[in-house]
């Protein structure tokens, strides 16, 4: 039998037309006026795009896509240590062997780096192993620097000029000439110059100095970017020891064939004989016709200087000669005699070795010809130093030595010239700049 549906179901199914037709009616007029409107609507906007199109703003361009960042570059300053190679140093911080291998075929580049000393600094800048840049001071004045580029390295050698500041410094000695001239504002360096370099020959400064002797020095500080360097050549000096004034000037010729210190009058302050041909602590025996000899136990001369010094200190040639002697020789011990022309020989005794010579060596002053002992005849070590001339002995610390060639006339015009502007700045005794204290010298080297 059939079971009659439920009702709702029923009038739903019994209005169905009735609610579709119902609503198509409502819903026709009202597409119709949406219709209507965006047509009106349409007009309107084209109507403004006609009338006053360059109100409208262009849409904007999508954004492009980020790019991607690239790691910052990391800059190391390396200090060679001894026995590196460059290829070493790329290794040792993972650097690229391929980018090495394209910045040595540059010349200057291959032989600039193939020879590297211990302490040496080279800059490296890196990206993930990639050489970025390269750089390294090959002088006080050049830097080699290599950087990468889209066409790939380049390298250039970098000018970096130094800065010329010449000043004057004075000073009286109080407890020694060392600490006096360290107190004036003196380097070490500058010091031991001007004792050894200039006026070594005329003053022993182990002995002959004295309490309240003055001293004045004219040279050149260094400088790159405002950083100081080190200190350049003393251009002018003067020493006054025990009451006697002794003064020098730095002289190089225009054409560069003199390159020497000289008196004020143009004689040289090389002596072709040094004072004392070794560095000595003190003298231990003097020049004297009349010794108590330690050993032999009886009144001896002793016709030379006993210079007290510890075993191994070199000992130099007291001037340019001939090595006429080299062995054993009594009491003197391992000795050499050297031969310097007009008759003048010098001899060095009780030596506990020698240097590469042997009789008939020529050799120059300053040369290292042996090293102090105390061979022979010698309760301690030091150094027997002997002057003759024509065979007669001659106490060194006091014979008058024989000046070296002086300022050949046809440039003693040249010499004033730069002499006298040098004397006036020891005289001001103070400051003074490149220009006024040496014609040629330039600020920039």
């Amino acid at each position: 039998m059939n079971r009659p549906e439920p009702a709702s179901t029923h009038s739903q199914r019994a209005t169905s037309p009735y609610a579709r037709w119902l609503t198509s009616s409502l819903l026709l007029p009202l597409l119709a006026g949406t219709a209507i409107y965006n047509l009106a609507n349409h007009q309107d906007v084209a109507d403004q795009v006609t009338n006053d199109a360059t109100t409208i703003q262009p849409l904007p361009a999508p954004m492009a896509a980020p790019a991607e960042e690239k790691s910052p570059a990391t800059t190391l300053e390396y200090v060679i240590k001894p026995n590196d190679t460059l290829e070493q140093v790329f290794r040792r911080n993972n650097l690229s062997l391929n980018d090495l291998a394209a910045i040595r075929t540059f010349p200057d580049v291959r032989q600039a780096l193939d020879v590297l000393r211990p302490g040496d600094s080279i800059s490296l800048s890196y990206i993930d192993g990639a050489l970025q840049s390269l750089k390294r001071r090959l002088s006080n004045t050049e830097v080699l620097a290599v950087t990468r580029s889209a066409d790939g390295f380049k390298s250039q050698v970098i000018n970096t000029p130094i800065d010329i500041k010449v000043v004057t410094v004075h000073g009286v000695v109080d407890s020694s000439l060392y600490a006096s001239a360290r107190e004036a504002g003196l380097s070490a360096d500058v010091i031991m110059r001007l004792a050894n370099d200039i006026f070594g020959w005329d003053i022993d400064f182990a002995l002959d100095i004295r309490h309240g002797d003055e001293f004045t020095v004219t040279y050149e500080q260094q400088y790159r970017d405002k950083e100081y360097l080190g200190d350049g050549r003393i251009l002018a000096a003067e020493f006054i020891n025990d009451g006697q004034r002794y003064r020098a000037i730095h002289y190089v010729s225009d054409d560069g064939k003199i390159d020497n210190y000289f008196t004020p009058e143009g004689r040289s302050m090389h002596k072709q004989f040094l004072r004392a041909p070794v560095d000595f602590t003190r003298i231990s025996s003097g020049f004297t016709l009349a010794r108590f000899h330690p050993i032999l136990n009886r009144i001896r001369a002793h016709k030379g200087i006993d210079y007290a010094a510890p075993t191994g200190t070199p000992v130099k040639a007291a001037g340019d000669g001939k090595v006429e002697f080299v062995g054993r020789k009594g009491g003197y011990g391992n000795a050499i005699i050297l031969d310097h022309g007009a008759g003048i020989t010098t001899l060095y005794g009780h030596l506990s070795r020698f240097a590469k010579i042997h009789a008939g060596t020529h050799v120059t002053q300053g040369e290292i010809i042996g090293y102090v002992g105390q061979t022979g005849l010698a309760t301690g070590p030091h150094l027997h130093y002997e002057y003759r001339v024509n065979g007669v002995y001659k106490n060194p610390r006091t014979v008058p030595l024989p000046d070296a060639s002086p300022i050949p006339m046809s440039y003693m015009a040249e010499f004033h010239q730069q002499a006298d502007k040098l004397l006036a700045a020891l005289d001001r005794g103070m400051e003074t700049s490149v220009a006024a204290a040496a014609p040629g010298v330039e600020q920039h080297h």
